[in-house]
């Protein structure tokens, strides 16, 4: 199973750019999809950004479109989000996630299916 950390997270102002990494174990990470999901507060978790095997697709979610960039080193097995234009309701934990398929994003979940998660990392954006 693959195991996934992420860093960088911390409190930033509004308009503010932060760059999250998230760290893979496991030396097939150049064989899995990779994703970003974000909680907030008192809210259920949602999805904020996908890429595939070769970093060749991307996905967004509409509310970071534009501002957000995912992107991955596979030689280095490093998924990044790069966050610019931060907004206060950006503030979030930020969690990394691995599939098999970039197919089985932006779902929420996969059973019986690669689905592994980070830890997660605070990212707090201040008015």
């Amino acid at each position: 199973q693959v195991q996934l950390v992420e860093s960088g997270g911390v409190l930033v102002q509004a308009g503010g750019s932060l760059r999250l990494s998230c760290a893979a174990s496991a030396p097939t990470f150049s064989s899995y999809a990779m994703g970003w999901f974000r909680q907030a507060p008192g809210k259920v978790r949602e999805f904020v950004a996908s890429i595939s095997v070769a970093g060749r697709r991307t996905n967004y979610a509409d509310s970071v479109k534009g501002r957000f960039t995912i992107s991955r080193d596979n030689a280095k097995n490093t998924v990044y989000l790069q966050m610019n234009s931060l907004k206060p309701e950006d503030t979030a934990s930020y969690y990394c996630n691995a599939r098999t398929y970039y197919s089985d994003y932006p779902a929420m979940s996969r059973t019986n299916a690669l689905d592994a998660w980070g830890q997660g990392t605070l990212v707090t954006v201040s008015s």
